[in-house]
């Protein structure tokens, strides 16, 4: 038995109140929720994404922002990042 691997992205939903948070589980996994800044992380299908969006700003009435999580845009190479620490600190002495 094979499986066929989906892409998943990130969505970052801003909330006036957490009542409506589950709500949001029709649009993917709800991964994480943060209370203090009033915010829902949510893991869906890459292509549903745009629909999903279209979706999510319309709910004006508990939704205040949506934004896409910038996680597959971070370089995940900390090599470059050591090197130049490493130069920066042999500089600084």
């Amino acid at each position: 038995m094979e499986f066929k691997r989906v892409e998943r992205q990130g969505v970052i939903v801003y909330l006036k109140h957490l009542k409506q948070s589950k709500q949001l589980r029709k649009f993917g996994t709800i991964h994480y929720v943060s209370r203090k800044m009033k915010y829902v992380l949510i893991y869906m299908n890459a292509e549903d994404v745009n629909e999903a969006l279209h979706k999510l700003k319309s709910m004006k009435k508990f939704v205040s922002k949506v934004e896409i999580s910038p996680r597959k845009e971070i370089d995940k190479d900390l090599e470059q990042v050591r090197g130049t620490a490493r130069e920066n600190l042999e500089d600084f002495d």
